[in-house]
């Protein structure tokens, strides 16, 4: 029996990476220049003018905190992550289009939970905005919890579903996280940095060092670099037209679905069937939840979430959304 929640919503789906879709052709970047055209020769090299023509501003302020450029080290730790992102240019396009997709209710349950709008851009750093992403440390979903950890914020991870693949239940449970690392350390950059590799070592580390920010705190090297990607991916995403010529428009939309209640009756139900009953297919029903790690459902009730039906011209008023 399946029984439609009256509630309908916009659901913003990140993609699940399944390696499916390569960008193919040439940039089109085409940066203002008062010179001359470039003689043919130097046609080749026109990716390093390019990335050349962008530099660091002055000041950069993060989770309303400002980040010292004024210091060579930090300068140029920042200035490393901020060429990196734009020298793999087609990388940093699609990562860019996917933050339509992704960041929408991020944003909302950032707002929700009074936390600064900038932590979404740890999203970019800890997965790309993947659902389905798993490290070698055995982390998994867009926030990058280990079993354990998501499991202190009530995130289920069993056989048949690993909620820390949900891109909102996670957001959920990472801004608690963030929140208790903030409260802890007592700004946001150990947070996130304890975020990365722990408290605990963060902790020892600034004992041993006699030292009390982050921007100070010698470590390895991909902590080190963690907080300063999260903030040149601040800075070229917050503004994809001026860094990667794409506008609003470019960014992938979020997609219409809908939740509905799913009771299997049986010992198990292939998603296949599932996804014909709400005229999607397989695929689809897989991305729009990633959560779900089997091809079926067992037995059981169930909340998943499907494509919101199009209303066409045969559509009476009382199956339109009231709201």
């Amino acid at each position: 029996m399946v029984r439609r929640i009256k509630e309908r919503r916009s659901y913003y789906m990140v993609a699940i990476g399944l390696g499916f879709a390569t960008l193919a052709g040439e940039s089109s970047f085409h940066p203002v220049t008062d010179h001359p055209a470039a003689p043919p020769e130097i046609q080749a090299t026109r990716s390093r003018a390019f990335l050349s023509s962008f530099r660091l501003p002055d000041t950069i302020t993060f989770a309303g905190q400002q980040v010292p450029l004024d210091h060579w080290d930090v300068r140029e730790r920042i200035e490393y992550e901020f060429y990196q992102f734009l020298a793999n240019e087609g990388d940093s396009i699609i990562l860019a289009k996917r933050t339509g997709r992704c960041f929408p209710p991020v944003e909302k349950q950032l707002a929700e939970a009074g936390l600064p709008d900038d932590l979404k851009y740890m999203l970019l750093v800890e997965s790309k905005c993947i659902s389905a992403a798993y490290s070698r440390a055995k982390a998994s979903g867009p926030w990058q919890f280990i079993r354990s950890t998501g499991k202190q914020y009530k995130l289920r991870s069993d056989q048949w579903r690993d909620e820390r693949r949900n891109l909102e239940m996670s957001t959920d449970a990472a801004l608690k996280h963030l929140r208790q690392l903030q409260e802890e350390m007592g700004d946001w950059f150990l947070a996130m940095a304890s975020y990365n590799t722990g408290e605990y070592r963060i902790k020892k580390l600034l004992k041993e060092q006699k030292v009390n920010e982050y921007w100070k705190l010698h470590h390895v090297r991909e902590t080190m670099y963690y907080v300063p990607r999260i903030i040149a991916a601040k800075e070229i995403y917050s503004q994809p037209e001026k860094y990667l010529g794409l506008t609003a428009s470019d960014l992938y939309q979020p997609l219409e679905t809908e939740t509905v209640t799913v009771e299997v009756t049986e010992t198990r139900r292939h998603l296949t069937s599932v996804a014909e009953e709400f005229g999607t297919y397989f695929l689809e029903l897989k991305l729009l939840n990633p959560e779900i790690r089997r091809e079926y459902l067992p037995k059981g009730t169930h909340r998943i979430k499907v494509p919101k039906p199009t209303c066409t011209s045969g559509c009476s008023q009382q199956d339109e959304d009231p709201t």
